[in-house]
């Protein structure tokens, strides 16, 4: 079952539990406005337990640099707790920034938010963080 966590006139953040990932769906824009509440759902979320989480950003309509920010912010907070993170649904727009920004190599990006959950999350996938290729 989907729980909200931020509603705000431009832009939702839910999540879901699947085969051991929290699947974090964030509906809307992601930018200096809106990214520090997709930083506070995510840390929430890990102060209550949870450490593999699925960045699902399908329907993300636009996203700006603060919001590559937070999710480079959310990333280092989930390699604290040893976690595991992989970003999925991304559109070719908002992958764009990661290519732009040189981040896109140091996520597992998945096509799909079911390809990013269909094996079971392991401990401490983030240890080498980043995996930039160079």
């Amino acid at each position: 079952m989907r729980a909200n966590i931020v509603r705000h006139e431009s832009m939702m953040v839910s999540y879901t539990v699947v085969n051991g990932w929290t699947v974090v769906e964030v509906d809307g824009d992601v930018d200096a406005r809106t990214a520090s509440m997709v930083r506070e759902a995510v840390i929430k979320l890990i102060d209550e337990g949870h450490h593999h989480f699925v960045l699902d950003l399908g329907f993300v309509t636009f996203m700006d640099s603060m919001g590559l920010g937070v999710i480079v912010a959310i990333t280092k907070r989930i390699r604290e707790h040893e976690g595991s993170l992989r970003i999925g649904s991304v559109s070719g727009r908002i992958l764009r920034i990661f290519d732009l920004s040189g981040l896109r190599d140091a996520y597992e990006i998945c096509p799909s938010t079911e390809e990013a959950t269909r094996s079971a999350p392991s401990l401490g996938n983030l240890a080498h963080w980043p995996h930039l290729s160079g």
